[in-house]
């Protein structure tokens, strides 16, 4: 058994009101720094992220600069990071991509950012609601693997049904900080620990509303 619509708002609004100023933690002077610093995020931390970044923008602060860049350069200054050979190569050709097609800007719409090197449904959703304030609502590991647990979703849906189901459950106006308060809650319990996490508050009521339905 799932939680429904009205369930799944009162599970939300708990974690929401437990993390208040939850918000982005990835810095950046500019859209398209945040944007680079997104797409290096993947399978990474955001500390890690921000400790490899300024100096990134310091050697290529906006698209066109980054554009002109070689693999090697930018290898050398993200090695820290996991899959750091095959950023490298979606950074340039992404800046190449901004540069030839949006005028070095990043666009506004899901549509054309994940025409975008290296950018999924998740790098453009998180672009548009930190960047430009458009409701929507990516899905990372923390994000599937809560609303799985809390019965959200089935244990096997992908990130495409988390994102739809939390969508259609939430008012578009909460969706931003239904995301970052998702993320801080993973980032202080282990989810992928039952015995971390089976006497939390909401995990109870959760199992408890699945038990009554």
């Amino acid at each position: 058994m799932l939680l429904d619509d009205e369930q799944i708002r009162q599970a939300m609004k708990m974690i929401m009101d437990c993390y208040p100023n939850a918000g982005p933690s990835l810095q950046a002077q500019s859209h398209f720094q945040y944007l680079i610093a997104v797409m290096l995020s993947a399978q990474t931390t955001d500390k890690s992220v921000n400790r490899v970044t300024p100096q990134l923008f310091a050697a290529f602060p906006d698209a066109q600069t980054l554009a002109q860049a070689t693999v090697e350069q930018v290898e050398a200054l993200i090695k820290s990071l996991g899959l750091y050979h095959t950023k490298a190569k979606h950074l340039i050709l992404c800046a190449q991509q901004l540069v030839q097609n949006f005028d070095g800007q990043v666009p506004t719409s899901q549509e054309k950012l994940i025409t975008l090197s290296g950018v999924g449904t998740k790098t453009a959703n998180v672009v548009l609601s930190d960047c430009f304030g458009i409701p929507a609502f990516a899905v990372d590991t923390h994000v599937s693997k809560i609303a799985k647990r809390l019965h959200f979703v089935e244990a096997e849906a992908g990130v495409q049904v988390v994102e739809k189901r939390v969508t259609e459950a939430l008012a578009s106006k909460d969706w931003i900080k239904a995301h970052h308060a998702l993320i801080d809650f993973g980032r202080e319990f282990n989810f992928h620990n039952e015995k971390a996490i089976e006497q939390l508050p909401i995990v109870q009521q959760c199992d408890q509303w699945v038990a009554a339905n």
